[in-house]
């Protein structure tokens, strides 16, 4: 074994290597501070805002606050529209857990209907998870008391307490205020994200056309929790603004007037302040209760109210509309003094036929020949001649250009969503709908006695004959008054536009109102209706034919079937002179103008006027004996609207106007409706009808054809 080697150390060679190992160390402890610093720096200077923000999620919750939806008055004050304390069961379902495992015991402790758990279930695979979704509205008392005791078996699953709308008194206002439903998911995309937290939105009448300013602004709160997600108190919030309070210009004890002057008829009548345009009461008849529908119709409930045949939902003044029949007569007058062609004392001699120069064919009025007739008579006893005459001479083009100036063929601007224009006849409109065939003279003729293709609403009516009474100023027509944006706020009234002018000469003015006066006194067709009044009213009667006559007879409306029978129509206002009130009124299937609507009219002139309120006793068969008879056209209208000699069948059914297909079914779907037998449906609480006559099916269109009255 050879000899140890001996290893010398080299100190020198050992320092060098500790101090590159210790340089190298101390960069990676270097390396490594800095790097823990910058994560630092990073998190609480750069991520500081999104860390605080996490963790303020943890801690504090926010809760929205939905706002008190605003009130709606009548004129003096009288809540029409009003929010209730309610309780709701919602669930948020990342909480909550899988349906099954508490949905069952939870019907236990509340009421749910396969509705509300469909509903549930819809909203829940259609939004994400973590947001509430309402399983139940309108909670009781009771069952509000029983879930609070077991609450904490539920997680996710809570009750809250909201403002619930109310309608004190439904029906009453139903085609006016309208109601509230609950929000689905096409409302959300018109109202945006940031009123999620609402359950309910307008749906119809006021309360969807002043829906923004009603709802307010949504507010929330600042909730502290625990671990457990628990709260634990409110550190903050944001107050929710509660909507917008509106006083209507209608009169509550006017609006009951008026629906018991109706009695059992269906029709539709508005009464307005000719000074203002504010409408003082408003009614489509039937009505329905509103209230069925703010927290979600039942099956049935709806089901119900669409079969009626009377169409309680329809709302006859905004959506419907019809011949104005001879209530147009004033402004056709007037239309005929503007345009030079007459003057108020022209005379023309009405042989009770008009003819069309080359045609043998006439156009009758309903009594025979009036004998020399001037604008007043031919207001006052209605006579077909005239009109004919003038509408003729005046020509379609200039008709339509006067009778828009009227208003006619335009909304009339209501706060209401939806409103019919109308249609005022001219060749302009039939050509969009026949283009084979021209415009002929027979046509200009009766829409001189406002039938034909006319459609015209009771809105409209009222708002032309509201334009007679003070003056000539067409004004808007509008039911809010007021509104106070907030309880403390002062009432701020509504600005309304400037009003258009329908004439400037005073003096053919006051003749038609002469005309309209004269109505009223013996010898004209409203005589009847204003016996024992302390006032001097203006007005003019109408009716509007569903069927036509037979060969040369005129048929009596109280002869034929109870949906067949005609429109009966009153325009007018009171007191003469000074005009606070004018109204328009429709009654369905009522007969004569003179002995339906022209008795209702008087109702409601004494309820506002006098204060004298309608006795509710069943309405009686109208009189044919007041003058309003249909006129015996020489042919039936069908020969009236085919070019000169081409001749009709005696016994051929007058064609239906297609201008009347607003909410109306045709003749022959009441055919078939009737032989199915629904016109003598035993259903007493479907249909409104007047004692002794057939439940009523809905409203035919009428023939063209227009009596004197």
């Amino acid at each position: 074994m050879g000899p140890r080697r001996r290893i010398l150390k080299n100190p020198a060679a050992e320092a060098e290597q500790f101090r590159a190992r210790a340089a190298l160390a101390f960069a990676f402890v270097v390396l490594g501070v800095l790097g823990l610093g910058f994560w630092y720096y990073r998190l609480q200077v750069l991520q500081h805002a999104d860390y605080v923000t996490r963790s303020e999620a943890n801690r504090i919750k926010l809760r929205p606050v939905v706002p008190g939806r605003g009130l709606i008055y009548d004129r003096k004050g009288r809540i029409l529209a009003d929010n209730v304390p309610a309780f709701r069961i919602d669930v948020t379902p990342s909480e909550a857990g899988k349906t099954e495992t508490w949905l069952p015991a939870l019907s236990q402790l509340i009421a749910l209907s396969p509705e509300d758990i469909q509903r549930y279930e819809n909203e829940r695979k259609a939004s994400r998870g973590f947001k509430p979704i309402t399983l139940k509205l309108r909670v009781s008392d009771e069952e509000a008391a029983r879930f609070s005791v077991d609450r904490w078996r539920y997680p996710g699953v809570e009750l809250v307490s909201y403002l619930n709308r109310r309608y004190p008194y439904g029906e009453l206002f139903s085609h006016v205020i309208g109601y509230v439903g609950r929000i689905d998911s096409k409302d959300l995309e018109t109202m945006g994200e940031g009123n999620a937290a609402l359950t309910h939105t307008g749906k119809t009448g006021i309360e969807r056309y002043y829906e923004q300013a009603l709802r307010g602004k949504v507010g929330y709160e600042k909730i502290e929790t625990n671990v457990d997600g628990r709260p634990m108190g409110q550190v903050g919030h944001v107050p929710a603004q509660p909507g917008a309070d509106l006083r209507l210009s209608i009169d509550l004890d006017l609006q009951r007037a008026m629906v018991a002057a109706f009695g059992d008829f269906d029709g539709s009548a508005v009464a307005v302040d000719p000074r203002t345009g504010e409408v003082l009461a408003m009614v489509s008849l039937p009505g329905y209760d509103t209230n069925l529908f703010v927290n979600g119709i039942s099956n049935a409930d709806y089901r119900a109210l669409m079969d009626n045949p009377s169409r309680p939902m329809f709302n006859r003044n905004v959506l419907g509309g019809g011949p104005p029949g001879s209530t147009v007569k004033p402004l056709i007058g007037l239309a005929g003094l503007d345009s030079g062609l007459r003057t108020p004392e022209d005379k023309v001699f009405s042989t009770g036929e008009f003819h069309i120069p080359g045609q043998k064919r006439g156009y009758r009025d309903a009594h025979g020949g009036a004998g020399w007739t001037d604008l007043r008579k031919s207001i006052s006893q209605s006579v077909n001649y005239y009109y004919y005459k003038l509408a003729y001479e005046m020509g379609i083009g200039r008709f339509e250009q006067y009778m828009r100036k009227y208003g006619f063929g335009a909304p009339t601007g209501i706060d209401l969503a939806g409103e019919n224009s109308g249609v005022v006849p001219s060749p302009a409109w039939k050509a969009k709908r026949n283009k084979k065939e021209g415009w002929y003279p027979g046509e200009t003729v009766i829409a001189g006695i406002g039938q034909g293709y006319w459609i015209a609403t009771a809105l409209q009516l009222v708002r032309g004959t509201a334009a007679i009474a003070n003056g000539g100023d067409l004004r808007r027509l509008h039911l809010v008054r007021e509104r106070r944006d907030g309880y403390e706020a002062p009432w701020a009234q509504v600005a309304q536009p400037v009003p258009t002018r329908i004439t400037d000469n005073a003096a053919h003015l006051r003749a038609v109102q002469e005309g309209m006066m004269q109505t009223m006194l013996p010898g004209g067709t409203g005589a009847s209706l204003v016996r024992g009044a302390p006032y001097v009213s203006a007005g003019k009667t109408g009716t509007a034919q569903k069927i036509s006559r037979r060969g040369n007879v005129s048929l009596n409306p109280h002869s034929l079937p109870y949906h067949l029978r005609h429109q009966a129509l009153f325009v007018g206002y009171a007191p003469a002179e000074n005009p606070t009130i004018a109204v328009a009124v429709v009654v369905e299937h009522g007969g004569y103008g003179a002995s339906s609507a022209g008795p209702i009219a008087r109702k409601i002139f004494d309820a506002w006027l006098l204060g004298k309120m309608p006795e509710p006793d069943p309405k009686s068969e109208p009189d044919p004996a007041h003058g309003d008879a249909i006129a015996p056209l020489a042919a039936p209208v069908a020969a009236a609207l085919a070019p000169a000699g081409e001749g009709v069948a005696a016994n051929t059914p007058a064609p239906v106007s297609p201008a009347f297909a607003v909410g109306a079914l045709s003749r022959e779907a009441l055919a078939r409706e009737a032989a199915k037998g629904h016109a003598n449906a035993p259903n007493a609480n479907a249909v409104r009808a007047p004692a002794g006559a057939p439940p009523r099916a809905p409203a035919a269109a009428p023939a063209q054809a227009e009596p004197r009255r």
